[in-house]
């Protein structure tokens, strides 16, 4: 994926573990698949979410596909070093799979669909490779939902920097709120969406550092050099921006942020 927005650097593979690892329990606690099942992952990236689906449902076997080698080197290198063996890795785009590959119980796809100018058109590719029957899980943030206190204009345009540096890459960083309509538009009649929220505050330290920090801020701060080469902001608001998010950090802060997880099935 050429267009990513948040780049290939190792800080982003740090981001996208610590995003993994805090947000397991309110992603996931109901994602896993029975014995036996063939799994495809579409858009695995490092495999940050690979380790967590595949030792969730350690007796199913997943097919990870990502379009970028030196993500799938990671991600191949990480499930080596957990010793999971029931994934199986190979370099190509969604676009890329035919129903001569193989048809799949279950169809799993996380944060893939906001950086495709086309969803419904990769939905409506992936939907035929799944059995009658199968489920096709897909999970996106919506940054539109976010909000902190204590309040700042600066932090909202902060954070509009990375929805407008996202969608001029022709993705959608919105696109939570949208799953329901997108797989309805994709030809999927059953759907069915729940919010996921993150709510951060002094009493949840971890979150603090797990989430608010290392995952919200962090990401971020990846669009910084974007944001200003695009003059969708000027460096003195950037920088309080980002300040004032750190500030909501603080004992007397709170976070709060909404992701959405679809769950669709193929008749």
């Amino acid at each position: 994926m050429e267009d990513y927005v948040h780049g290939y650097t190792t800080r982003e593979s740090d981001r996208l573990a610590d995003q993994a690892n805090t947000l397991t329990g309110l992603l996931h606690h109901d994602t896993s698949y029975p014995a036996g099942s063939r799994v495809l992952e579409a858009g695995c990236g490092v495999g940050a979410q690979t380790v967590i689906l595949a030792r969730r449902s350690p007796e199913a076997q997943f097919i990870s596909i990502d379009i970028s080698a030196e993500s799938l080197n990671q991600a191949q290198a990480l499930i080596e070093a957990e010793g999971i063996e029931n994934v199986t890795f190979q370099q190509k785009s969604l676009f890329d799979l035919q129903p001569c590959d193989g048809l799949f119980d279950h169809i799993f796809v996380c944060f893939v669909l906001e950086h495709l100018p086309d969803p419904v058109a990769a939905l409506q590719h992936l939907g035929p490779l799944l059995k009658p029957g199968g489920s096709f899980t897909a999970i996106e943030g919506d940054h539109g939902s976010f909000y902190c206190y204590p309040e700042s204009a600066a932090a909202k345009l902060a954070v509009r920097c990375l929805v407008d540096s996202q969608a001029q890459l022709g993705g959608n960083a919105l696109i939570g709120r949208q799953l329901y309509p997108l797989f309805q538009a994709a030809g999927f009649p059953e759907v069915t969406v729940s919010p996921r929220m993150v709510y951060v505050d002094a009493s949840k330290p971890q979150w603090v550092e797990g989430f608010s920090k290392r995952t919200f801020i962090a990401m971020l701060e990846g669009v910084r050099n974007q944001a200003l080469s695009l003059g969708l902001i000027d460096e003195p608001t950037w920088e309080k921006g980002i300040a004032d998010l750190y500030r909501a950090t603080e004992a007397d802060g709170t976070f709060c942020y909404t992701f959405f997880k679809a769950v669709a099935h193929r008749t």
